[in-house]
């Protein structure tokens, strides 16, 4: 099931503060809207929360491929100990093979 968070984040165009502006809630339910304080636009209908279901499904699936990615790629010293082990042309290879190994989908 798509992330709620993330219809919200594609509806405004931007991550609003969950704390304060969006607070969502779950009864052992789905997930609902309980406070919308976000003053730049006005409460979204499930009508069209719903339509923005694509999109929140690949801003999830390209931040998996992000987090994969980042596992892949390993650490800044690791990084750095590769690039003086095996050189740049090397580095900048493995990072274009983990990209084609996890590609994220278009916007």
């Amino acid at each position: 099931m798509i992330n709620l968070a993330n219809k919200i984040k594609i509806y405004l165009g931007r991550t609003p503060d969950f704390l304060k502006e969006v607070i969502l809630q779950n009864n052992g339910g789905e997930d609902y809207i309980k406070e919308w304080n976000a003053t730049d636009k006005p409460k979204p209908t499930d009508a069209q929360l719903n339509a923005l279901s694509s999109q929140a499904e690949t801003l999830e699936n390209n931040a998996i491929a992000v987090a994969n990615r980042q596992k892949e790629y390993g650490n800044t010293i690791q990084q750095l100990e590769y690039i003086v082990e095996h050189g740049v042309s090397a580095f900048i290879e493995k990072q274009n093979l983990i990209k084609t190994k996890y590609p994220k989908e278009s916007e």
